[in-house]
């Protein structure tokens, strides 16, 4: 067993911990927890003789899972790592109730009907109710997402028509009794077509595990990675499958970031009431971050009292304290990020890369005035698990309709604008409209503005009473526009006529981030207005702006399969992911924590995150002023970072970092690197100092 000879004091006694005995592994970002996970898989089987098939490591993704199995394989060989029970809490239940589901009803031919799917059985169920919703629009993913909540939290759907029962009448809406309804329908349907959807396979995992103890009595130890993100669904599957009450999980409430995803913090305290004997171990040794990173992020999450009080040490040098530093507006602090990435990369001499830096938002509306600044240097962007800012869903619905005005013609601008907000004109009735237009040689705009004024017969089935609203809506923003309207005003009055805040509430889970890059449109709006060119003068401000943005994302077609990029993303996609430099824009009061936060722990606990993702440099930066809806709006620091810096003023630093040769030196160490070449970086220095020069020219 060479392998415990690579741990450090705190990994090796949780690998040896008494199996009997339940341990809750609390292991702080990069100190290592996946190498314990593995270790103690391996250590249960060798030293405890635990025969593998009698062990269940339960992960978060298929990713990870595929990560513990290279990693057991290489230490226990394929054929023992293969009979051990691994992988996400869905594939565990898929496969006990393809075998047990009998016993509780469950035929074991069940088809798993994905999100798509589940969208359309919806729908159809959803369309039964539009007279008892009357001008409230519900649309399928948002039910979905209610449904999908409820069950995470082990709720029925007769559990929440109690609950609307015992409510007062003022706390009820007919939105809820609608939601409630479809989810009774959605679940009879899926019995009527022997499915699930994935939640159905937790739910149902839990009744045959709690039913039938004798489906579980092959574990003899399970362990759960991430306990942080479980939701009480998944606990109480954990529960069920530790019948012999011999379990290890690993997590850190401190990167407890999903509470919006019904995942339970708590889950943690109640392991401890329900499993008394359990014991706590801390991985407190990081080996990812640089010591003043980790002594600038721990003295932010530290702040939340109720936390279990822990630490963390780095294994490296304490390297460059994190900078923390105030701009004019959000511009100069894109234009400050963008040029401060090109001069590390020279100052570096080539021992940093375009990849190797990561910009983390607290929701994508922060990114288009960096995604631009990035683009005037000349840097190559990425954005992760999102889309860029004039490709998201929210900007492409408003464009549509500008799109339509600008060019009436321009039938798919039409065939998006018709249904936002949600008028039941569906792909069938599309084409005929497309199809009657294309015989009559008008527009799609055209024949349904002729329709509603009486002016040329209906088509099957019926637009007129549907679409009345919207042509009317078109008519008063075109003239809107022909008066001279600006284009941030134009989106003002359209946001308005179509009561676009509302439709995103009703239709999006994420509804207030979406909300805050409506806002950052009127922002470019407001700028392309005073954008005009000699020769552009002949157009309309409306036909620059359409023009504006759609070439601001042009750049991003090209190289596509480049992986050397800078990455853009939010704090929440960038969890359990790491960078050699992170860079934190906009940490202010009404971002972090985010003005409509109900949880401010959580939004401390996700700066955390955010920062504990940097190896080698950090950067916070905020900017005095920041346009919010068109509006300059005066910013302060975030009252996470004020708290701290007030107490400890060496925590941050307001000047970028400067380079020498020890320097560099020790930053290449905390990255597992070779140093540069000294000429190499005097090239680069002298080639940044040229092309600024030019520049300025």
């Amino acid at each position: 067993m060479q392998f415990l000879q690579a741990l450090n004091e705190a990994q090796s006694k949780a690998v040896l911990h008494d199996p009997s005995v339940p341990l809750q592994i609390l292991a702080g970002p990069g100190s290592g927890k996946t190498k314990v996970l593995t270790s103690r898989i391996a250590y249960l089987i060798i030293h405890h003789k635990i025969p593998p098939n009698a062990i269940c490591a339960v992960t978060f993704t298929n990713k990870a899972a595929n990560e513990m199995r290279m990693r057991l394989a290489k230490l226990l060989g394929p054929e023992q790592t293969s009979q051990i029970r691994m992988g996400t809490f869905h594939a565990l239940c898929a496969q006990f109730l393809r075998r047990h589901g009998n016993k509780i009803g469950v035929n074991s031919s069940f088809t798993i009907c994905d999100i798509d799917e589940a969208k359309k059985i919806i729908s159809t169920h959803l369309s039964r109710y539009k007279a008892d919703l009357k001008d409230t629009t519900l649309k399928d993913a948002t039910v979905l997402a209610s449904i999908s909540n409820a069950k995470a939290k082990g709720l029925t759907s007769d559990d929440l028509f109690r609950r609307q029962q015992n409510a007062p009448s003022t706390e009820l809406n007919e939105a809820d009794r609608v939601v409630t309804q479809v989810y009774s329908d959605y679940e009879t349907s899926l019995r009527q077509h022997n499915s699930m959807d994935f939640d159905d396979l937790l739910v149902f995992g839990v009744k045959l595990f709690r039913e039938h103890r004798e489906t579980v009595q092959w574990c003899k130890h399970i362990l759960v990675d991430e306990f942080q993100d479980t939701n009480t669904t998944q606990y109480e599957l954990m529960r069920a499958i530790a019948i012999n009450r011999c379990l290890t999980i690993v997590g850190d409430p401190d990167q407890s970031i999903y509470g919006w995803r019904a995942a339970e913090v708590t889950n943690l305290g109640k392991m401890r009431k329900d499993f008394v004997l359990t014991e706590q171990i801390f991985l407190e040794r990081n080996y990812r971050s640089a010591g003043n990173i980790l002594s600038s992020s721990l003295a932010i999450v530290a702040e939340d009292k109720d936390r279990i009080p822990k630490s963390l040490q780095s294994s490296h040098p304490a390297g460059k304290v994190p900078v923390l530093r105030a701009f004019s507006s959000e511009h100069a602090e894109a234009s400050f990020i963008a040029t401060e990435i090109r001069r590390l990369v020279a100052n570096m001499g080539g021992v940093l890369q375009w990849c190797d830096f990561v910009i983390l938002l607290r929701f994508n509306a922060l990114s288009r005035p960096i995604e631009a600044a990035l683009q005037k240097e000349g840097i190559p962007s990425r954005v992760l698990a999102g889309h860029k800012f004039f490709e998201r869903l929210e900007i492409k619905d408003l464009l549509a309709y500008l799109q339509l005005i600008d060019n009436p013609q321009f039938f798919p601008a039409f065939a998006r604008a018709v249904n936002v907000p949600a008028r039941g004109i569906g792909e069938k009735t599309l084409a005929e409209i497309a199809a009657r237009a294309e015989k009559s040689k008008l527009s799609a705009l055209e024949l349904v503005e002729k329709i509603c004024d009486g002016k040329t017969p209906d088509i099957k089935p019926a637009v007129k009473v549907k679409l009345k609203r919207f042509v009317a809506h078109m008519r008063e923003l075109r003239e809107y526009a022909a008066n001279g309207a600006v284009p941030a005003d134009l989106i003002r009055k359209l946001v308005e006529l179509t009561q676009y805040e509302e439709h995103l509430k009703r239709t999006q889970q994420d509804a207030d981030t979406r909300w805050e890059n409506v806002k950052e449109l009127i922002n470019f709006a407001t700028e392309e207005d005073v954008v005009v060119v000699d020769d552009e003068a002949d157009t309309t401000p409306l036909r620059r702006f359409l023009q504006a943005s759609m070439l601001s994302s042009e750049g991003d077609k090209e190289h596509e399969d480049d992986k050397n990029k800078v990455t853009i993303s939010t704090c929440h996609a960038a969890k359990g992911l790491e960078w050699p430099v992170v860079m934190v824009p906009s940490v202010e009061q009404g971002t972090f924590p985010f003005y409509r936060t109900e949880d401010t722990a959580e939004e401390r606990r996700l700066l955390y995150v955010a920062c504990t993702r940097a190896q080698g440099l950090l950067y916070l930066t905020h900017a005095a002023k920041r346009k919010v809806g068109g509006e300059q709006k005066t910013k302060e620091v975030s009252s996470f970072l004020a708290a701290v810096t007030k107490k400890n003023k060496t925590l941050f630093t307001l000047k970028a970092p400067e380079f020498n040769v020890d320097d560099r030196r020790e930053l290449a160490q905390v990255l597992g690197r070779r140093p540069p070449n000294e000429a190499e970086v005097e090239r680069r220095v002298a080639d940044l100092y040229a092309l600024s020069f030019v520049a300025f020219i």
